[in-house]
């Protein structure tokens, strides 16, 4: 099969393009999946450089969960058709549409954090199959949505959902959300919004109108000299909720304005991963720091059953065939679009 295989950590040469590649065969409890649809992600991208650092080492050379074992096929969003099923797993699962939870969980409980992603701990679907454990493989063939559009939604969905769920999003609260154009802060956007939420999105100037239509009850451009104060005037009473997934100087700027009892999560580090900030703003008004990385099996089943009614509808920033995945990560990095870049093996 055709395979796009990261045999080191680098720039895109790293990442190569094979067409002898075996397909996978599914073992015991395992699903064979033909991929119809993934998605470029920030972690691709972080991964293949080795972007992640280790403890005590913020610039050696390493994965999500540290050391990487290559050559690994790259691509935690997927969707698909299950071609095969190993044993133990019922046949009448082939022909199956499916959406495949990319999370390799520590144990088997209900809210067991992930300890691995497909693409970076195992094979994902960068690739025409993949293998994946069956429980992994959720039935979408009642949502409304195409199988591109499900693509969009493991990783960067899956995130904001475990942020909501993490720092309870309720109807009616004010959540401000930054990073609010790229793929978790849209899909920050989107959720927040079909929850009931109030939404304040900080972006740059040239995606306003996107964020906006993606359910934003407020656009500022995160450039602005006077964004604290343009915050405080759309929420005088402080902000009951911030999702972040941007960090930098943004954390120290704004904490001040989230409300007494407020709660800020964050995901993401792309503005600057170390920030100053004054403690006695947290404690004095018990105010709450949440740190979220990815999904829980919970949270992952919560957006599963969005997806299946089909209240959002991820936005397409471009498409690519699998022998363009350089071009596609190429396009990812440069930060133009709004929404997700889709690859069709």
């Amino acid at each position: 099969m055709t395979a796009a295989v990261l045999v080191a950590h680098g720039e895109l040469d790293a990442l190569h393009l094979r067409h002898d590649v075996p397909v996978p065969r599914p073992g015991a409890g395992e699903l064979l999946v033909r991929v119809t649809a993934a998605a470029v992600n920030n972690t691709d991208i972080w991964t293949r450089q080795g972007a992640y650092g280790l403890p005590g080492q913020p610039d050696a050379l390493a994965g999500w969960r540290g050391a990487i074992a290559f050559p690994r096929i790259q691509g935690g969003d997927i969707a698909g058709t299950v071609a095969a099923v190993g044993s133990g797993v019922a046949e009448h699962l082939v022909g199956r549409r499916v959406l495949v939870d990319p999370a390799l969980y520590r144990d088997e409980s209900a809210q067991a954090p992930p300890v691995g992603l497909l693409g970076s701990e195992a094979d994902g679907g960068f690739a025409q199959y993949v293998a994946v454990s069956a429980d992994q493989a959720h039935n979408m063939t009642d949502s409304p949505l195409s199988d591109e559009q499900l693509a969009c939604l493991p990783v960067a969905y899956g995130t904001a959902m475990g942020m909501l769920e993490r720092v309870e999003l309720h109807d009616g609260e004010t959540v401000l959300v930054t990073g609010a154009s790229g793929g978790v802060g849209l899909a920050l956007v989107q959720l927040a919004a079909a929850r009931g939420a109030t939404v304040i999105a900080v972006t740059s100037r040239a995606k306003a109108d996107q964020v906006s239509a993606a359910g934003a009850a407020h656009v500022l451009a995160r450039d602005d000299n006077d964004l604290a104060s343009q915050v405080r005037s759309l929420s005088p009473a402080g902000l009951a909720v911030v999702a972040d997934v941007a960090g930098g100087p943004l954390v120290e700027q704004l904490l001040p304005l989230l409300a007494d009892d407020g709660r800020w999560v964050i995901a993401g580090a792309v503005a600057g991963p170390v920030v100053p900030f004054d403690l006695r703003r947290l404690y004095l008004h018990n105010r709450r720091l949440i740190g979220s990385s990815m999904h829980t099996r919970e949270h992952f089943a919560e957006l599963v059953q969005t997806a299946r009614t089909g209240r959002i509808r991820p936005r397409i920033a471009g498409r690519y065939p699998l022998t363009e995945i350089h071009q596609a990560q190429r396009l990812f990095v440069q930060s133009r679009h709004t929404g997700k870049i889709v690859i069709r093996p």
